[in-house]
């Protein structure tokens, strides 16, 4: 059989990875601009400031971040906890709040995240997850480069204890980069559709946010920091991102059942994205994490799965920096792939909707 005698769906295998290729091409080649890595701040910014944490029964994993924030001023909102966190809180320094029942058609995490900026009298509000640890000289350095923008979040660095975790993790993360491409490039603002944050360290400039609605904006969302990037793009609002892994690390879950749990739930943020842009999204994955792996293993693959692959390992090598502890586990992720993805086509077509023992309605 000759090239051109290929059966129609060879070709169009082989037409859809040209595509990707391409695509992945534009929005990887942003990556040569990218902001350096967010550096310490010595003292205390001219502006006040204040860390608001949102937390639900993080008695177990709150201490190192409060450690992390002394000497601030630190708010608490405690989500109706059934465990110590309250009381770990008030310990380490921390001013707490006891969060009220979610009104209707909030989340937990919206609704504390809001009370907390409504509690606040600060110029800036830092929101920080209470799993992550951040360093001193944060939070100035976050406040001195959140100037520009409406809203600013950080990328962490990631704390992976087990070797599941190590396994499973990058592959999942790494989706990321090859839906949306580098965030943290100067001057560049994303399409509303494909906007992104990090929720798990934002910053805001008080008035400016409550003025546009604040949490209100996502009230109904449990993927609220990419909802909150895509509605305040679609407002004309700046977003902006960087990296702080070297100020800031986060351990998400403990273990390599908890990260395919965890991921599943958020990673394709179903609940911000619509069904065309999902699908986009899924085919993506497929074709540049899915395929090309067990393709070339299978003897079958072409050259357009070497450069597939190609990229995706270069990716992988890349986002080495973000981990710690990295590795064989972390060298060994990307056989995970094929998994990764399809669990995730899964969590797309059926989003899990359970937070913090928590289910709530579509």
């Amino acid at each position: 059989m000759t090239r051109g005698d290929a059966p129609p769906g060879r070709r169009l295998l082989a037409a859809s990875q040209l595509v990707v290729l391409g695509t992945l091409a534009g929005r990887l080649a942003r990556g040569r601009r990218r902001a350096a890595p967010l550096r310490a701040l010595d003292g205390t910014p001219d502006a006040t400031v204040q860390v608001v944490v949102p937390a639900r029964d993080e008695e177990a994993r709150i201490g190192p971040c409060l450690d992390g924030l002394r000497g601030l001023d630190v708010l608490v909102v405690d989500d109706r906890s059934s465990d110590g966190t309250a009381a770990l809180a008030r310990r380490r320094g921390a001013r707490v709040l006891d969060g009220a029942a979610a009104p209707p058609g909030w989340r937990g995490k919206t609704w504390a995240l809001q009370q907390g900026l409504e509690a606040s009298s600060a110029e800036w509000v830092v929101f920080l997850d209470a799993d992550t640890r951040p360093s001193p000289g944060l939070v100035p350095a976050l406040v001195r480069a959140a100037g520009p923008f409406d809203v600013l979040s950080a990328a962490a660095r990631f704390a992976c204890e087990t070797a599941g975790e190590r396994l499973v993790h990058p592959a999942m993360t790494v989706t990321l980069p090859l839906r949306f491409g580098p965030a943290d490039v100067p001057g560049w603002q994303p399409r509303p559709s494909r906007a992104m944050l990090n929720g798990q360290c934002v910053v805001v400039r008080r008035e400016a946010f409550l003025a546009a609605g604040g949490w209100g904006l996502v009230r109904g969302h449990l993927t609220e920091d990419v909802a909150l990037a895509r509605a305040l793009r679609a407002a004309g609002r700046r977003v902006g991102f960087v990296d702080a892994g070297d100020l800031l690390e986060v351990r998400m879950f403990d273990s390599a059942r908890g990260t395919w749990r965890g991921w599943g739930r958020s990673l394709m943020a179903s609940d911000a994205t619509g069904p065309a842009a999902q699908a986009g999204d899924v085919a993506v994955l497929w074709i540049a994490m899915g395929l090309p792996l067990p393709r070339l293993l299978a003897r079958r693959g072409t050259a357009l799965d070497v450069a597939l692959l190609g990229i995706r390992l270069a990716l992988h090598v890349a986002l080495a920096r973000s981990y710690r502890p990295r590795g064989l586990a972390y060298w060994l992720s990307p056989v995970t792939d094929p998994a990764v993805v399809a669990w995730l086509t899964w969590r797309a077509m059926r989003p899990d909707r359970r937070w913090r023992g928590r289910t709530y309605d579509a």
